[in-house]
């Protein structure tokens, strides 16, 4: 993207920025002059609907009318400042945040309801190379227009005993200068088959980051063997189901490239992709989550050709690992992945091969802390994290919530004849939640590319903003 462009995105940034404080700062007023003014019909709307046998907020004690402080954390506020969520919809991981403070861009009507959200995501990314890495790719500072999308979703005929959703999206993308379809289609909850199935085209469920939405995520980029060897999005039905007696999670899904052959996420003809998880510690008055999960997944490439390649977890860098298109009727992937959030900390482990002939394998370990007694719900139905949620945002006059991370990660795509490049990198970062809706990021990463019989060392030195409505 050209310096003219991205400024005029940087301009319309700021801008939105504004807006969302301004309908911030008049939400938190109304709030306080109304404390126990909020309908039934508002509430609905701030949060999903809980199971009918679920406890009551005000069964668990909560809620009270003797105090005005009570009175102004009214039930649906509790049920805000929970770690767990125990609900889904169409839009799985890009729901709208717990604590909705605009609520001019949604719509409940007798036959269905919507939603209209959005984000906007520019980074900017300069790079500092030893002589073999300049041998090996060449790079320039550069900004780029990372991402940009309008989701919409919501219920429909939401008077009937069976819940059922409804997605759709549409997301620029900048690479390849088109518009492309997101998360679209329909989920119905089957509580008779302990869980949801969902119709259309959304992330296939392997990899508990891949499926969580990118704006969440505690890093500027997932894994690099994440994105070399997992489609972002795919066609097709999914399974997601949950036990909470046995504290154990799945999804299970088929796709197919009828309605997407074409595009650029879509490299395989079909596949199937499942993931099991057990949740050995699961608490919400300690705050704890432990995640133990294993993915499978198996393709048939697209005329039976592959190609596996990343960038470096930079957007606007080039590829630095490409095998380029070799042949290949099938891949079976596996992947190991392990998460342990005791209370403010995060700490990641995950790992992923993927194979026919030649093996390819990579993950990533990650640390987190949230500072400004913030946390990551974590959702037991989909088994993902969602975003941070400050418990006061710049725009009510709070500090917003800081994160620092750390993270190192590997990827190698060497193997027989298959000369795609090794790369490994550490990365410290600051995340800088303003509020639920916007979000700055700044990172320092070193990197190490072996490729083309050269060893070459790169600095990394990036931030982004975005927002997310």
């Amino acid at each position: 993207m050209a310096i003219g462009p991205a400024m005029k995105a940087l301009r319309l940034v700021v801008g939105l920025i504004l807006l969302t404080a301004a309908s911030q700062l008049s939400f938190a007023q109304q709030a306080v002059a109304t404390p126990s003014s909020t309908s039934s019909d508002e509430s609905h709307v701030q949060n999903p609907p809980v199971p009918a046998d679920a406890p009551s907020d005000t069964e668990n004690g909560t809620a009270s009318s003797s105090s005005s402080m009570n009175l102004v954390q009214d039930p649906d506020e509790a049920s805000a400042n929970s770690t767990l969520e125990d609900t889904i919809d169409a839009e799985e991981s890009s729901e709208p945040p717990r604590r909705s403070l605009v609520r001019w861009n949604e719509y409940q009507g007798p036959y269905f309801t919507a939603r209209v959200g959005g984000g906007l995501l520019l980074e900017v990314a300069g790079f500092a190379q030893d002589h073999n890495s300049k041998q090996q790719i060449g790079m320039h500072p550069d900004q780029r227009l990372r991402d940009f999308r309008f989701v919409l979703g919501g219920k429909l005929f939401p008077n009937l005993e069976r819940k059922l959703t409804w997605s759709a999206g549409i997301m620029y993308d900048g690479p390849n200068h088109q518009w492309l379809i997101r998360q679209t289609g329909l989920m119905v909850a089957l509580p008779e088959l302990w869980g949801h199935f969902f119709i259309g085209r959304t992330k296939e469920g392997f990899s508990l980051n891949k499926v969580m939405v990118g704006y969440d995520g505690w890093t500027m980029e997932r894994a690099t063997i994440s994105d070399a060897t997992i489609p972002i999005l795919a066609d097709g039905i999914k399974w997601l189901g949950y036990s909470p007696k046995h504290k154990f999670l799945w999804n299970a899904g088929y796709f197919n490239d009828v309605f997407s052959k074409g595009q650029s996420f879509s490299t395989y003809s079909s596949q199937v992709a499942t993931r099991f998880v057990l949740l050995p510690i699961l608490s919400d008055e300690e705050n704890k989550v432990l995640h133990l999960g294993v993915n499978f997944r198996f393709g048939k490439p697209l005329d039976n050709k592959i190609k596996f390649r990343s960038r470096p977890e930079a957007f606007p860098a080039p590829y630095f690992v490409d095998t380029g298109s070799f042949p290949s009727n099938s891949t079976r992937m596996l992947g190991y992945e392990a998460y342990y959030r005791p209370n403010r900390w995060l700490l990641v482990h995950v790992s992923s091969t993927a194979q026919h002939d030649p093996l390819v394998h990579g993950g990533d370990v990650v640390a987190t802390y949230l500072f400004n007694d913030a946390t990551r719900v974590y959702n037991t139905v989909g088994g993902y994290f969602r975003g941070v949620s400050p418990r006061r945002s710049v725009f009510e006059g709070g500090p917003g919530a800081w994160e620092a991370v750390l993270r190192f990660s590997y990827i190698d795509l060497n193997s027989q004849t298959v000369r795609g490049g090794a790369f490994a990198r550490i990365t410290p970062m600051v995340n800088w939640h303003l509020s639920n809706n916007v979000r700055l990021e700044m990172a320092y990463g070193y990197g190490r590319l072996n490729r083309f019989d050269l060893k070459g060392n790169t600095q990394f030195f990036q931030s982004r903003i975005q927002f997310t409505l």
